[in-house]
């Protein structure tokens, strides 16, 4: 009998133990949670500096991935200044996070042309191009749609799908940011993420 009653109250110490753990404990998110989807993954492109920066470079970082392109009038700006109003709220937690913005436009979107866009946002944020058709496979890892539209005078604009990622520090993609989330909310997911 007195066997029964230790293993008992083992059992509920474990569980109650369990039942505090962090791993217990699910983060709410502002964006969506997608932890455990099939897509996404690790991939290699050119920074805006002409270093080769793979995704799992930043391991151990939580990592906000953006696609956009230099040109566009209003969503990537608009994104961006999100990203950066989103760094100076976390505060030194902000060196435990990693800006990537991937070019949809890598035609025009040369390395000089990143080099003088992203970082204005933010000295961390990094750029990331390559050739069309390297740039067209991390599109589609990451389930980004973007297509050109043609322009007056023969120019164009492009397309593009217009939310974000977050990526926890194993490398796996877990929330993703619907366009217009604010600073606040951006700063709290990652948060999440952090901890």
């Amino acid at each position: 009998m007195r066997v029964l009653i230790v293993r008992l109250l083992t059992w509920l110490l474990l569980a109650s133990l369990l039942a505090c753990s962090p791993a217990a404990s699910k983060a709410e998110f502002k964006g969506t949670d997608i932890a455990g989807v099939q897509f996404g993954g690790d991939f290699t492109l050119t920074d805006h500096t002409g270093k080769p920066r793979s995704l799992s470079d930043f391991k151990g970082k939580v990592v906000a991935l953006f696609f956009g392109y230099t040109h566009c009038p209003d969503v990537c700006p608009t994104t961006m200044l999100e990203f950066a109003s989103a760094m100076k709220l976390l505060g030194a937690d902000a060196d435990q996070v990693q800006v990537l913005f991937i070019t949809v436009d890598p035609e025009r979107d040369t390395p000089a042309l990143l080099a003088g866009y992203v970082p204005h946002f933010d000295p961390r944020f990094l750029g990331l191009s390559g050739n069309p058709a390297a740039v067209r496979k991390v599109a589609e890892q990451f389930k980004v749609v973007a297509q050109r539209q043609p322009g007056q005078g023969g120019g164009y604009s492009v397309d593009h799908s217009a939310g974000a990622y977050l990526i926890d520090r194993d490398g796996k993609l877990r929330v993703y940011l619907p366009y217009g989330l604010p600073a606040a909310d951006l700063a709290h997911d990652i948060k999440q993420l952090i901890r």
